[in-house]
């Protein structure tokens, strides 16, 4: 009975000293935790120390083991605190790049055009197929023939295309232009798809990123833009 109440009474003392089923605290509020923190595992292991058998006191192993544990628990907390830190650099890097775009164009899908700086609309035509007569057409928002380019013949690929000196009232009118593209083989009525270059007036920062904010399509992703122009 001796051995069994020296136990129990040893087992008291470490509860008591983590602080946790004590009967003096037995109807006072506890507060819960999910998980052992740093010092917790430090209180823990001192305690254990502390009220260890002198006959029979923790292996040195163990205590080595306890130790690496420990000192595994602290690196691992250390880097979680780094690479969040890291994370909100880089993010911070990401928007500061990113204001720098602004007033530049990117290449975006679209049939909708504004002018540039110089007063140019400009774009690519992605040919799935030779185009026999390749044939641009600017209209205004109304469906007004503005401007049409003729290319003729051009193979497959990328063709770029571009609208310069553009009239003042165009310039000032603070309307997209559409564009449309034809290849002009013969029963081929359908559009081509065209990208054209617009403007990034802004950014933003969302939980996937950053984004761009280009005028007339919106927030485009960074990772999707191919082509910059100034």
């Amino acid at each position: 009975m001796s051995e069994i109440n020296s136990s129990n009474q040893s087992l008291t003392n470490i509860l008591d000293k983590l602080g946790i089923n004590s009967a003096k605290e037995k109807n006072a509020p506890k507060e819960i935790k999910d998980q052992l923190g740093q010092s917790d595992f430090l209180k823990l292991m001192t305690t254990q120390l502390q009220n260890q058998d002198p006959f029979a006191p923790v292996d040195n192993a163990d205590f080595i083991a306890q130790m690496a544990q420990f000192s595994t628990v602290t690196g691992i907390t250390s880097m979680d605190e780094t690479m969040k830190s890291v994370g909100e650099q880089i993010s911070d890097m990401r928007i500061a790049s990113a204001t720098q775009m602004m007033g530049h164009s990117v290449l975006v899908p679209g049939k909708y055009a504004r002018p540039n700086k110089e007063g140019i609309v400009s774009g690519v035509i992605d040919l799935p197929e030779m185009a026999t007569n390749l044939n641009i057409i600017f209209e205004s928002s109304e469906g007004e023939v503005l401007h049409q380019n003729t290319l003729g013949l051009q193979k497959a690929g990328l063709v770029g295309f571009e609208w310069k000196e553009l009239p003042e009232d165009i310039k000032n009118s603070n309307k997209p232009i559409t564009i449309r593209a034809f290849t002009g083989n013969s029963g081929d009525n359908g559009e081509l798809v065209t990208q054209v270059f617009a403007n990034i007036s802004g950014t933003s920062k969302t939980d996937d990123g950053v984004m761009y904010e280009v005028d007339d399509y919106g927030s485009i992703d960074p990772s999707q833009v191919v082509r910059f122009k100034n």
